[in-house]
């Protein structure tokens, strides 16, 4: 399968149209960026982390029952996947207190939630991403009541899935960012990425920061700890 005409650039991958109108094919970058892209920069090696570690992901989601637009992975950083299109939502959930929700509410970092919290955001550059509810959702029309109740079901189980596999490697998922996509046939699967970028993920023994947390707050090791994430993601 080969990549035609460019559809998309995105801060962390590129898009590709294929012979095929239904597959595109996602390519990583290495570029970084945070806080709605006022700070960038690059982390080497991140693409190809980010890829094979979103495909391992995705490969046990499915079998859990989540689909999502993974076909197959093609090389390091490129990966074959159905075209859909993305619902303009930030779909976010959070197992600990950290990041903007800490200081949002004024919890501090590393409280365990008395249970996983669920938060919609639009994803709107211009606007920075703000929070949005049901009701805005429908109201603007990004989403009907039956895709974004198949948003839920389907973000709860990633959570699970995630929340138990991350465990098995000795990381502890704080939070984390997915995205949607909807079918030419109308059905909502899982899109995007789950990655280090995507994740908060800490060391379950010493609380070390094992994400792009690293990298926006200036901590070092970053190209090391996303190596190290997949090293572990993999075994």
């Amino acid at each position: 399968m080969e990549k035609r005409n460019q559809l998309y650039e995105g801060k962390a991958k590129k898009v590709y149209a294929t012979d095929d109108p239904d597959l595109f094919i996602v390519s990583y970058k290495d570029d970084a960026t945070a806080f709605n892209g006022e700070k960038k920069g690059s982390i080497a090696g991140k693409g190809a982390v980010n890829n094979i570690m979103s495909n391992i992901v995705f490969a046990l989601l499915e079998e859990a029952g989540v689909p999502t637009h993974l076909v197959r992975q093609l090389s390091d950083r490129d990966t074959l996947v159905k075209a859909v299109r993305i619902l303009p939502l930030e779909v976010i959930v959070r197992n600990t207190a950290a990041g903007s929700f800490s200081k949002r509410y004024g919890v501090e970092e590393g409280t365990p939630l008395a249970q996983p919290t669920l938060e919609f955001s639009y994803k709107k550059d211009e606007l920075g991403d703000p929070l949005i509810n049901d009701d805005h959702i429908l109201a603007l029309g990004l989403a009907d009541q039956a895709d974004l109740d198949r948003v839920r079901i389907y973000t709860r189980k990633v959570n699970e899935v995630m929340k138990n596999f991350f465990e098995t490697k000795g990381l502890k998922l704080i939070d984390f960012k997915i995205e949607f996509g909807k079918t030419p046939d109308g059905r909502i699967i899982l899109a995007d990425e789950v990655s280090p970028d995507t994740c908060r993920l800490w060391d379950i023994e010493t609380n070390e920061k094992m994400d792009k947390d690293r990298f926006r707050r200036d901590l070092g090791k970053v190209e090391e700890t996303y190596q190290a994430v997949l090293e572990r993601v993999r075994a």
